[in-house]
């Protein structure tokens, strides 16, 4: 009977979605997240880069296309922050940050170079950032004693990714 009159109270009133990783101990982390928004990044890069240099007799079309690319590059820019903030604020841990003290360092740069990635159309720094999080990512799986692997994703942008070797 609650859920029915809970149901019905958000139905009227439109309650928001609330959204939240873990802050109790779950224990389900893992970088492919970041990954897989960094390598979208470059992608729409790639993207609006063609976009520019094929020109459009139809503007409404390059406006529709360029601001779709522009968009899906911005929400992904956030994603990989959020994602690599949530495994290093919440996993990482002193044991871990022991043996791999370059993890601050590490975090700070891909927060930086995602907000590059959002403020220009630098293919470059989208690439350096597809490395750092791959970095990251090698580092969360090496805390868990998991080997990795490098290979080329098997999408555009055709980047090498850290997958775990299970």
């Amino acid at each position: 009977m609650l859920h029915t009159l809970l149901s019905g109270a958000d139905a009227l009133a439109g309650f928001e979605t609330a959204d939240a990783h873990c802050d109790i101990p779950c224990k389900i982390y893992d970088p492919c997240t970041a990954q897989i928004a960094a390598l979208t990044i470059v992608r729409m890069v790639d993207l609006i880069n063609d976009l520019q240099a094929a020109g459009s007799e139809d503007p409404v079309a390059f406006a529709n296309s360029m601001s779709r690319f522009v968009a899906t590059k911005e929400e992904h820019g956030v994603k990989v922050k959020e994602e690599v903030r949530v495994i290093w604020g919440d996993y990482f841990k002193a044991p871990q940050m022991e043996k791999f003290p370059e993890i601050h360092d590490l975090t700070h740069s891909i927060m930086l170079l995602a907000s590059a990635s959002k403020q220009h159309v630098d293919r470059d720094k989208a690439v350096e950032l597809v490395e750092k999080v791959n970095r990251f990512a090698e580092i969360f799986w090496a805390t868990k004693g998991v080997e990795v692997k490098r290979r080329e994703c098997p999408y555009p942008p055709s980047l090498e990714v850290v997958y775990p070797d299970l």
